[in-house]
């Protein structure tokens, strides 16, 4: 593709030894190219933001709530019969489902569906399998239900924070602030948890209201909380080096810019001090912002520059894809060319795109109708 090297400035990694290894992973060979080709720039490799908060969930250890759940569910719906039983079961009852989600073994955050769902019904699941002749002794038991609370809790709170992520037109600042807030949420809920305050924690509290003779488990699931909590922060360490960078670009207002390098300060206290400035940063936000620093600033613009093409690319990824099986269900794919297919995904996949339209009409020309073709 022939891309200028010294452009490089973030790779984003899946953190397996291949990619991050310090001497042969790709990290590593890409940093060694750029001093082969004199690249002056700093390249920043940091792990999936997503990726990352996916595998964060499994530091609760809670597989054999899941491993339970997904046999259950199975049994219900793997079987045509059972599952038509079990939807004309919930209308027998009135339930306010009607039917329980397939599970399917893909990323633990997927499960929040299912897990959500097997909790509201779960006394209608045993009386399910009780008439089948299934043994429903683990999922009467207290502890199992508080456990299964509580992995339905948290995976509801994980599933929001995902979502938050995978928006569109999200720089790395916000992804960031995004991560930030929820590592302080932890600290909160495991807090709560520990004085048995279920606040944010519903089928918890559902939970604690039913249980009849031993108590809610509230201190060992606040340790599940902290061991979730140093999961987060070891696994998003790399980003907590990058502190600085993206609170510069989050708000340089109010940076510090004593503690800002010595390349910035100059141009940050000239920036701090422009009260119009200021109003098109209240007005416009921080990611569009970059555009109106003016030339007399250029280390800031060209540290926005950088710092902002570190974007989140998921809801991008995923607008493409969309766009390519829209093309293979249309009647006219087999006209399409390998330069339509460039065109259309450049098309799709631009944040914002306006159309020239008077330079359109000058390339297209100055047709001239007659008289008897416009009479027909």
């Amino acid at each position: 593709m022939e891309l200028p090297w010294e452009k490089l400035v973030g790779l984003t990694t899946d953190g397996a030894p291949a990619m991050c290894g310090h001497r042969s992973g790709l990290v590593a060979k890409i940093r060694e190219k750029m001093q082969e080709e004199n690249a002056t720039g700093e390249l920043t490799a940091y792990h999936c933001i997503i990726h990352q908060e996916a595998l964060c969930g499994k530091a609760l250890k809670m597989e054999h709530v899941m491993s339970i759940i997904t046999r259950t569910v199975n049994f219900i719906r793997a079987k045509g019969l059972n599952h038509r039983q079990f939807k004309a079961f919930l209308t027998e009852l009135e339930t306010e489902h009607g039917d329980l989600p397939y599970h399917t073994e893909v990323r633990w955050l997927s499960q929040g569906k299912v897990l959500q769902r097997c909790f509201e019904l779960r006394e209608e699941i045993c009386l399910f399998l009780d008439s089948k002749g299934k043994d429903t002794t683990q999922l009467r038991d207290e502890m199992f239900l508080c456990e299964m609370a509580f992995l339905c809790d948290i995976t509801s709170h994980l599933n929001a924070m995902n979502l938050q992520l995978q928006g569109r037109d999200h720089v790395i600042s916000d992804m960031y602030s995004t991560v930030k807030a929820f590592k302080t949420k932890l600290t909160l809920w495991e807090t709560q948890m520990r004085k048995e305050n279920l606040s944010h924690f519903p089928s918890c509290q559902t939970m604690k209201e039913k249980l009849s003779t031993s108590a809610f488990p509230s201190a060992q699931l606040a340790d599940k909380i902290g061991m979730l909590a140093a999961d987060f922060r070891r696994r998003f360490a790399d980003f907590e080096a990058q502190k600085s960078r993206l609170e510069l670009l989050g708000n340089p207002f109010a940076v510090d810019v004593e503690s800002s390098p010595p390349n910035l300060q100059m141009e940050l206290i000239d920036l701090q001090c422009n009260d119009a400035l200021r109003a098109k940063y209240a007005a416009v936000g921080a990611a569009e912002f970059a555009r109106f620093l003016p030339d007399t600033m250029p280390q800031l613009r060209i540290q926005a520059a950088q710092t902002l093409s570190m974007f989140g690319s998921t809801y991008l990824c995923e607008q493409l894809f969309f766009s390519l099986m829209n093309l293979n269900k249309t009647s006219h794919r087999s006209r399409l060319t390998a330069e339509h297919l460039h065109s259309i995904l450049r098309i799709s996949s631009a944040q914002s795109l306006t159309p020239n339209i008077d330079e359109l009409v000058e390339k297209m020309g100055h047709h001239q109708v007659s008289p008897s073709t416009s009479n027909k």
